[in-house]
């Protein structure tokens, strides 16, 4: 294999709750944090050992909250404590990245960095290692902010978009706009139009172009995490996050730096992706045609049943019949039994179920 560039680095956001994935994803226990495939690895296991066949192990950053510092580190054993950073705070993804870049920066000002998410679902990981490559090498000589965005395959409704100018020949395309998540008929009009592409939040820069844009867009954040140059890195560090953190505004990176700039670009992504954001997006990850039931850890005997996304946590003995369309999850003292048509209510489930049981359960 050849040798690893010094020079790459990966933040892997891993902060997320993960709400949409109740009983399985609670609070305390996210579904980055499970084997929700069940291959043998958590999702944030997968997307590690995805980012170390191009990034030295070691210039692997996993960005949390605070109270998940453990947990990480108890599931990534190869990572040392220097290489979790840690919120102390819930604030969106704009103040996370902006820290994390100005550390990174501050170990190697020739740093191009990658911020993934750590719940996605990618299958060619050799595709995803070739993409990743060319948009790193696109950042290491432009001072472009750049993304890789996924081929629509149907008009969804439930994820951004982003619109790329189609005269480029090149792979690499200039972004014209960012688009909100549109409704099925503006969908179907992107897809026609063929040059929209969704926006998996997959983001790659060098360390002095990010924080030349957070400094240019968002002058009152960069000027409370600059502040911390001197003792990022150090054993002071902690103390200065804790104190400034809180001051920082709860805005996405989205918001903050990508859609105001000027110098983004795209790839579209050679690799298949889901990015697992619902039980729904799970069961297309796992279901086949001879088997129209999803089942992760669990003994299925099914009946003129199908459509099914069935999860137990000591592989139980499920029994239906007559039932199609249904997510079926067992957690510890839960029983969840919900139409499929009805998974993005699961959040507001979730609360109606914290007000009647409490905080245990959430």
């Amino acid at each position: 294999m050849n040798k690893m560039n010094k020079n790459y680095y990966a933040v892997i956001m891993a902060g997320g709750v993960g709400s949409r994935f109740w009983p399985v994803s609670k609070t305390a226990f996210p579904k980055q944090f499970h084997d929700m495939l069940g291959s043998g690895q958590t999702l944030l296991q997968q997307t590690v050992s995805r980012l170390e066949q191009l990034i030295p192990s070691e210039n692997i950053r996993i960005l949390t909250n605070s109270i998940y510092t453990d947990l990480v580190l108890e599931q990534l054993p190869q990572c040392s404590k220097n290489q979790v950073i840690a919120e102390p705070a819930m604030r969106n993804t704009a103040p996370c990245i902006l820290m994390a870049s100005l550390k990174i920066h501050k170990e190697n000002p020739n740093a191009v960095m990658v911020v993934a998410p750590s719940d996605h679902w990618i299958e060619d990981e050799v595709a995803f290692s070739d993409d990743l490559k060319a948009a790193f090498d696109h950042a290491q000589n432009s001072n472009a902010l750049m993304t890789l965005g996924i081929r629509p395959s149907f008009p969804n409704t439930g994820y951004g978009y982003i619109e790329y100018d189609v005269s480029a020949k090149n792979r690499v395309k200039n972004v014209t706009n960012f688009r909100e998540k549109p409704d099925y008929e503006t969908a179907k009009k992107f897809l026609e139009a063929g040059n929209f592409l969704w926006n998996a939040g997959i983001f790659i820069w060098s360390s002095k172009t990010v924080l030349k844009a957070f400094q240019t867009l968002q002058p009152t954040m960069y000027a409370i995490f600059s502040a911390g140059n001197t003792v990022y890195n150090t054993l002071n560090e902690d103390e200065f996050v804790s104190v400034n953190y809180i001051k920082a505004e709860n805005i996405s990176v989205d918001y903050a730096i990508m859609e105001h700039s000027k110098n983004v670009c795209v790839i579209a992504a050679t690799f298949d992706w889901n990015d697992l954001g619902t039980w729904g997006s799970l069961y297309a990850k796992i279901a086949n045609e001879s088997n129209e039931n999803a089942v992760v850890n669990a003994r299925l005997l099914s009946n003129d049943s199908k459509g099914n996304m069935i999860k137990t946590d000591s592989n139980k003995i499920v029994v239906i019949d007559g039932l199609n369309d249904f997510i079926i999850v067992e957690e510890n003292e839960i029983l969840l039994i919900f139409p499929k048509s009805k998974e993005q209510d699961i959040k507001q489930l979730r609360q109606n179920v914290k007000e009647m049981f409490g905080e245990n359960y959430i």
